[in-house]
């Protein structure tokens, strides 16, 4: 197999720019209505929708990866990134490392990329590895870096990135370009092109020995935050979790040639995905503080526990709504407690309420 880079035009990408006018189109107008909304929100909202935004793509990303994290200890180190109040949970080292690279991505978006950039943020998510050789660095073993699919008998190999010895000559060359290619730069692309090469260029180099997927998708929001002027919470890696299958095989595709119309219009089309279902937290999170204020000092513990734990969901809610054996199953409480605490938020306007006996079910009241 030949792979993009061991090509004669690596890395000069081609594309039909015709196909994916609308697409940067709908980026534009739909990030003057995000940041619209953003924009009218009090300093304490903006606070909290900051960090479960930066949170939620932080467990995302990670998992994407099989790494599964904590959110509450994830929000507390996120939190003490910025400088907000936070309790002294004891946080992972992986949970920190993440943390550390989305708050330095939010807050220096618009830094020029450069090598120990890259270095930082990668000696943040191997915080505590022992298992990896080089570490806040380019990989150095001879090796194939190679991702490999299937029995250890018979591999399926999805990629193969380019040699050690090479890395720093193609990553040097990467850097010039994703510098060059900014609103301000030399070569100036439109901003979902620019994006979406920027991911596919370095995960096809795989500079480090792990976390290339992680930081290639820092690097992707990195390039839309700079085109747009602003960082964007866009939840991308919550979209590529949902389809991890999609995203692997639209990179499958990409790897072989360079000619990347199809990919695109893959990342295109799933940051525009993204974009809305940022547009969805931001509209839950929202109507998550007016609900709260509606109803301040009037829950008893378990009550504050059951919303809570229906926030947790996020915008989507419990499947098939809040059912009084989920409520005894969140707060323990016996059945008869479990309606008439149910009833009681109906009554007060924090649930709507549907259906009757066994198919009763509730749902936040917006």
């Amino acid at each position: 197999m030949i792979w993009n880079w061991q090509q004669p035009d690596w890395p000069n990408f081609t594309y039909d720019s015709a196909k994916l006018v609308e697409f940067e189109r709908h980026l534009l107008f739909n990030a003057g209505i995000l940041f619209g909304a953003f924009k009218h929100l009090d300093e304490a909202d903006k606070q909290q929708v900051t960090i479960e935004l930066i949170s939620n793509e932080a467990i995302k990303t990670s998992a994407i990866e099989g790494e599964y994290l904590d959110r509450d200890s994830l929000q507390s180190s996120i939190c003490r990134q910025f400088g907000f109040k936070t309790d002294s949970r004891k946080v992972s080292p992986a949970e920190q490392g993440i943390a550390e690279v989305m708050v330095d991505l939010y807050q220096n978006f618009a830094a020029p990329l450069s090598h120990n950039m890259l270095h930082t943020w990668h000696t943040m998510l191997t915080n505590g590895r022992r298992d990896l050789h080089d570490l806040g660095c380019y990989r150095t073993q001879s090796e194939p870096m190679q991702i490999v699919s299937g029995a250890i008998y018979n591999p399926k190999i999805h990629f193969e990135a380019p040699p050690a010895l090479q890395v720093a000559a193609e990553m040097q060359g990467f850097i010039t370009w994703f510098n060059d290619s900014a609103p301000d730069g030399t070569n100036p692309l439109p901003t979902l092109i620019r994006a979406a090469i920027a991911h596919l260029y370095f995960v096809s180099i795989h500079p480090f020995e792990d976390g290339n997927g992680r930081i290639g998708r820092a690097i992707a929001e990195k390039a839309l935050a700079q085109c747009l002027g602003q960082p964007t919470l866009i939840a991308i890696a919550f979209k590529i979790e949902s389809n991890k299958k999609a995203y692997y095989s639209a990179l499958e595709c990409a790897n072989k040639h360079n000619e990347i119309t199809d990919w695109l219009r893959y990342f295109s089309a799933l940051t525009l995905e993204a974009q809305h279902y940022t547009q969805r937290w931001i509209e839950f999170l929202i109507n998550k503080t007016k609900l709260y204020d509606r109803l301040r000092g009037q829950l008893n513990s378990r009550q504050e526990k059951a919303l809570a734990r229906i926030f947790r969901e996020g915008p989507e809610g419990f499947v098939g709504g809040l059912s009084a054996e989920k409520y005894i199953g969140i707060t323990g409480v016996a059945r008869a407690t479990a309606t008439r605490d149910l009833q009681d938020l109906v009554i007060k306007g924090g649930l709507l309420r549907t259906g009757e006996r066994k198919q009763t079910r509730y749902y936040l009241n917006w």
